[in-house]
């Protein structure tokens, strides 16, 4: 599919990658890494996804995290510190290429996979690093041996990369930690708009906050007039809305020029991801 005039390839590319590079984070493999690493499901993910910033002090993390409750971090960096973040990281490089490998058949191997990750590493390459830590953190990486890893870990690269931009736009529009995920989880005006949440059992589960925490984070959304409580929960209100869609355009826009001519590369990469979300082990896919 290839975007209109209208539609941002930097969005185009998010959407579609977004499938294959969350595999590390919901893999079926998970329980058996996080066995061998000795770490809870916190730490090896904290871990896994820190381990390219070496053994920083765990504010580092916490701030390039950024919605994660800062405690929560610093219990989990330590333990995976402990383990070792070299034996974490090649923990959840084996992880995933057993998952791809079997996901992917006999197409694992293929040619395919090592021009895709030979251009999107190339891509990754030549992303300015300036003022996002995480992402200079995955560039710094050693380079797997696999072309289905090669190509997972620029993925990642560029994925984290858009982070740091969205995590830019959050700090000038004042959302800061915690407020962030629960802004993004409010109900919008418009109820046929469509959009990636996560909910808010798994947003308390996965970033080790409270139920307390949410209300009080509800509250201070609606004393800014940006959200207002709803039966079911918290609606953005026109100007939460306006702060949404410019949050989400300035993400857009910061990447939009690294993406200029790869609608075709997304195109060929569509299959790559198409397999993972039908292997069914992703939240809300099914098996086909």
């Amino acid at each position: 599919m290839t975007p209109t005039a209208t539609e941002s390839l930097a969005r185009l590319a998010y959407e579609t990658l977004e499938p294959f590079h969350v595999l590390a984070y919901f893999n079926p493999g998970l329980g058996r890494a996080q066995e061998d690493t000795g770490l809870d499901g916190h730490a090896f993910y904290v871990g896994a996804r820190g381990a390219p910033l070496g053994p920083c002090a765990a504010p580092v993390v916490s701030a390039a995290f950024y919605n994660f409750n800062p405690e929560l971090v610093a219990k989990s960096w330590n333990a995976a510190i402990d383990a070792g973040l070299d034996r974490v990281h090649e923990r959840r490089h084996a992880m995933l290429d057993d998952s791809l490998r079997e996901i992917l058949g006999d197409s694992a191997d293929d040619a395919l996979l090592d021009e895709l990750a030979s251009e999107y590493t190339e891509l990754a390459a030549g992303l300015p690093l300036g003022g996002r830590p995480l992402t200079a953190a995955w560039a710094s990486a050693p380079i797997p041996d696999t072309p289905r890893l090669r190509l997972w870990q620029a993925t990642a690269i560029l994925r984290e990369w858009r982070g740091d931009n969205h995590i830019a736009a959050l700090v000038l529009h004042g959302l800061n930690g915690f407020d962030a995920a629960v802004f993004h989880e409010a109900q919008l005006p418009d109820p046929e708009v469509k959009r990636r949440v996560m909910g808010k059992r798994v947003v308390l589960l996965t970033r080790g906050y409270s139920e307390q925490d949410w209300e009080d984070s509800v509250d201070r959304l609606v004393e800014a007039g940006l959200a207002e409580r709803v039966d079911d929960g918290h609606r953005l209100t026109a100007q939460g809305a306006a702060v949404y869609d410019d949050i989400e355009a300035t993400t857009d826009a910061a990447g939009e020029s690294r993406w200029a001519g790869t609608a075709e590369l997304l195109e060929r990469t569509r299959p790559i991801v198409k397999a993972v979300i039908e292997a069914g082990v992703l939240p809300g896919t099914r098996r086909r």
